[in-house]
């Protein structure tokens, strides 16, 4: 009988070390996936968030980077995530849509002229998307963006009709993406964007758009030598994360780690706009033809543009949302007249509009 006092005690301290704090302090590795070059800036401010997260968590918190598209492109990225190859990506717009469609209303060609515009919508339509995106299991820890998105081509181009005359590289893996800009009456290709040089060399693809410091650090330009100096769209980015990982994360350290992605998504959009911008002088030093339009092509482009809008409203973005990110965007215009051009920025301070 003596011996259940001692059974009784042992499962009391047994209970208590289950419930103590050691228990929860279990290692958490999160792999990420990326098409963010090695090196690059946007890899480097993923490496200072992985280094936050480590600290923030007592090294408990593993975030382990494959940048570089080591892991395959983002459909692959995505495929991945979805079945817990990995647990995170960082990754583009076209990318974000396959989570939820309703990330779109984000990428709507000529909708928007300055980063000022895009910064005011994305601000107070973010919450909505991201509890969409979590409707369906993903949290955003940060969002991001890469830049305007401009048109490189083999040939000197610069009107909408010279490029549908060319084959155009769009994402493969998005078929939504993919009748859009069938819709615009490009020819496209879809190739994974790891493969652009090799597509460009072979002459599988006479274009491709992205923003001009990927096409940088990824030599674009080199084999792809003009670029139409027209934003047609800023390409959000974010880090997403699927929640059942996060949720394996204790609690206590959440917040701070929320806070330190979050952080590196503002230090994203500064340092990368900024890069963005100097960019395409560089390339120029380096035989970038820029094409800037005159006011009559650029109307032809806007034109052409919001003629597909009806079709993309509900069809490509939500139709809520689409009216919404077009309320927010006239809304911003009523109160600030520099809302700028969708020229001519990229170029940076020493070609001025």
């Amino acid at each position: 009988m003596r011996r259940l006092p001692l059974l009784a005690g042992l499962v009391v301290c047994l209970a208590g070390f289950a419930a103590s704090p050691a228990v929860f302090a279990q290692r958490v590795e999160v792999k990420l996936g990326t098409l963010a070059p090695e090196g690059s800036p946007w890899h480097d401010i993923l490496l200072q968030m992985k280094e936050d997260w480590s600290r923030l968590s007592d090294g408990k918190v593993v975030l382990r980077i494959y940048p570089s598209g080591v892991l395959g492109g983002e459909t692959d990225l995505i495929r991945k995530m979805r079945i817990g190859q990995i647990q995170a990506v960082a990754i583009s717009g076209p990318a974000l849509q396959r989570l939820d469609q309703s990330v779109a209303c984000l990428q709507i060609p000529l909708l928007v002229k300055s980063y000022e515009e895009f910064d005011y919508i994305r601000e107070r339509i973010a919450p909505r998307l991201e509890r969409m995106l979590g409707q369906g299991g993903f949290r955003v820890l940060s969002w991001g963006d890469a830049g305007w998105v401009h048109f490189f081509t083999k040939k000197p181009a610069s009107t909408l009709q010279e490029i549908r005359n060319m084959k155009l590289l769009t994402a493969a893996g998005d078929p939504v993406v993919e009748k859009l800009y069938e819709d615009f009456g490009f020819r496209v290709v879809p190739l994974p964007y790891t493969e652009v040089l090799t597509a460009l060399q072979t002459g599988l693809i006479e274009a491709v758009q992205g923003p001009p410091l990927y096409a940088l650090l990824e030599q674009w330009f080199g084999l792809a030598g003009n670029m139409i100096d027209i934003r047609w769209t800023p390409l959000v980015a974010a880090t997403v994360i699927r929640e059942d990982s996060w949720q394996r994360i204790r609690p206590e350290w959440r917040d701070g780690m929320l806070a330190a992605a979050h952080a590196a998504g503002e230090r994203m959009r500064r340092e990368i706009r900024q890069l963005g911008d100097d960019a395409v002088p560089e390339m120029r030093k380096r035989g970038l033809n820029v094409i800037t339009v005159d006011a009559a092509t650029l109307a032809n482009w806007q034109a052409e543009a919001e003629r597909a809008y009806p079709k993309l409203r509900g069809e490509y973005a939500p139709a809520e949302l689409f009216d919404e990110v077009l309320r927010l965007r006239d809304e911003f215009r009523r109160h600030d007249t520099g809302a700028g051009s969708a020229v001519g920025e990229a170029i940076g301070p020493q070609d001025p509009e």
